[in-house]
């Protein structure tokens, strides 16, 4: 392994935060999942199973202790075979305990992405069929930390839930699930968005289908849907139905019921892959004083700074001790482990989801190039932070705003353009930014 090659590319192209145009962008802002093969084991997350995932633990090759750019290298060698020529690869990277970027076969394919959202990768285009070299070079960049110098690591085991799996290339990219009132409020209507991706050059047709399931195993509604889309493109599936007898089952942190909703997709009438979702009835939204609602009622929030334990055990146990204190809403500092905000959904408790943008050094310098937030050289870096961090989680039911940061964290003009591009989507739920004082990039004042 020639450490010099990793090291070179990094000290000529990252000695100033990196134009996007100068490196490949691998990274891909969805909602975090994998597919499996089988139903059962989407059910139960058996992921043994998948003929195409392989879990990602690079070996450590090289560490430097001395001041620079380089601080490690993680390789791990990947066998690609030919089966995999009417697939797309991910490589999902997660608890790597600093910031970094990732070479495949030699070649950067990202710029450094931060260390505390867990993060997708298209890699397909960089993988050739046999043995492929993945690496993951920890890098020490100032303008990084400027970022997130306010945050802790968590303490968790490197790599923990890393992984590398693949689609057809005929297959769901990405969905949006929400149950919510009928216009009279007399039940629920499910309305699920699935965007289909073709990769492939020819026109293709596939079928999309689901199942849901009441919270008592009764099954409420299914549908199959073919959709054709042209060579080379993406189109959206929109399903709707009515789900009666559901206002027993609204969603609360006092009733927190769960449907069970499995998409999957056809062709030529076999099943191909399965991802399995949980979904709550709840309608959240805000007022015009700064109060959040669920179903149109101001939720009384009694709200507690917290972030997920080393494992999935101690979070839960602690969550449901904090239940018991009190308290009903959790601010973590940055995103979690997808399987942290399905816990909250079980357990019942709201969630303020965050960015991971904390940076309290001179934020009370609005000057340009004063504090981080109105630096624009880093507004790719907070804008990307800010969709990765609504996408990959925004199905969850427990959440019921998003937050751009820590409170400390400056404002201008970053900040303002994360506000709109969240915006954007059309979301019920509340932008927040407390360290906005008052200025219009914040839904809510306080809390």
């Amino acid at each position: 392994m020639k450490i010099a090659k990793y090291c070179t590319t990094i000290l000529v192209l990252m000695s100033v935060a990196l134009p996007t145009s100068l490196v490949a962008q691998s990274r891909v802002a969805r909602s975090e999942f994998i597919c499996y093969d089988k139903r059962e084991d989407a059910k139960r997350d058996v992921r043994t199973n998948i003929d195409k995932y392989v879990d990602f633990k690079p070996a450590l090759q090289f560490e430097n202790s001395e001041p620079g750019v380089v601080r490690a290298v993680y390789e791990q060698v990947v066998n690609v075979p030919a089966a995999w020529n009417d697939y797309n690869a991910y490589l999902h990277t997660e608890n790597v305990g600093a910031d970094y970027t990732i070479f495949v076969n030699g070649k950067q394919i990202t710029s450094p992405v931060d260390a505390f959202t867990p993060t997708d990768h298209f890699i397909s285009p960089y993988l050739d069929q046999g043995d492929n070299t993945i690496a993951v070079v920890v890098v020490d960049e100032a303008y990084m930390s400027l970022l997130d110098e306010g945050l802790q690591q968590p303490q968790r085991e490197r790599f923990t839930n890393s992984y590398i799996f693949a689609q057809r290339r005929l297959a769901v990219y990405d969905f949006k699930v929400r149950m919510l009132p009928d216009s009279l409020d007399r039940f629920a209507q499910l309305q699920l968005d699935v965007v289909v991706d073709n990769s492939f050059s020819t026109p293709e047709t596939i079928e999309v289908g689901y199942d849901l399931y009441a919270p008592d195993g009764k099954l409420m509604e299914y549908s199959v849907n073919d959709i054709s889309l042209a060579g080379y493109s993406r189109d959206t599936l929109h399903f709707k139905p009515y789900i009666y007898h559901s206002n027993p089952n609204r969603w609360s942190a006092t009733n927190p019921k769960l449907y069970d909703l499995t998409l999957y997709v056809k062709r030529s009438g076999i099943l191909w892959e399965y991802i399995p979702l949980k979904v709550g009835f709840a309608e959240y939204g805000f007022t015009e004083s700064g109060d959040i609602t669920l179903f149109g009622k101001t939720l009384t929030l009694k709200t507690t700074r917290y972030n997920a334990a080393a494992d999935k055990a101690t979070t839960e146990r602690e969550i449901r001790s904090l239940k018991t204190k009190g308290f009903n809403t959790l601010c973590p500092d940055y995103p979690q482990p997808k399987w942290f905000y399905a816990l909250c959904d079980k357990v019942g408790i709201y969630v303020i989801d965050c960015a991971a943008i904390s940076s309290p050094t001179n934020h009370e310098n609005r000057a340009v190039d004063g504090t981080p937030a109105n630096q624009p050289y880093l507004l790719d870096d907070y804008l990307r932070r800010v969709e990765t961090m609504y996408r990959r989680a925004q199905n969850h039911v427990c959440i019921i705003a998003f937050s751009l940061g820590g409170d400390s964290s400056g404002n201008g003009y970053n900040m303002y353009k994360a506000y709109e591009l969240l915006k954007s989507y059309g979301d019920s739920r509340p932008i927040i930014y407390l360290g906005a004082e008052e200025e219009w990039n914040s839904d809510i004042v306080a809390l």
